[in-house]
C-alpha cells in the first residue's frame, strides 16, 4: 500500500466487528482526555494516552476481531484511520463507510 486512500479500505476490514469500532472509539477518546489532563492538570497524563489507546484498540483486535492491529505495519496511517473511524462512529455515518466499501455491520 502506497497510499493512505489505499490503506483505509484494509483498515475498515480489520474493523469489521461493532464491538472492535467501539472499543477503539472509547480508547481513542480516553486517549484525547489524557492528553488535555496532561496540557490542563500535570504532564504525567501524558503517559496514559497511548497506555489506553492502544490498551483497548489492541484488546479489540486480539480477542475480539482476531486479527493483528494495523499499527505493526503502518503505525502512522493507523493513527490517522483510528480517528477517521472515531468521527465517522460519532458522526453516525460510518455504515455509510462500511456499505461504500462493500462491508457489512
Amino acid at each position: 500500500m502506497k497510499t493512505f486512500a489505499e490503506f483505509w479500505p484494509f483498515y475498515v476490514r480489520a474493523h469489521s466487528k461493532t464491538t472492535t469500532r467501539t472499543l477503539h472509539a472509547i480508547g481513542s477518546i480516553l486517549a484525547l482526555a489524557m492528553i488535555a489532563l496532561a496540557i490542563a492538570v500535570n504532564p504525567w497524563f501524558l503517559a496514559a494516552a497511548p497506555l489506553l489507546g492502544y490498551g483497548f484498540a489492541w484488546y479489540a483486535h486480539f480477542f475480539v476481531e482476531g486479527n493483528k492491529p494495523a499499527t505493526f505495519g503502518h503505525p502512522f496511517w493507523s493513527l490517522a484511520a483510528d480517528y477517521r473511524m472515531l468521527y465517522l462512529v460519532l458522526t453516525g455515518k460510518m455504515g455509510v463507510e462500511l456499505k461504500r466499501l462493500g462491508l457489512r455491520d
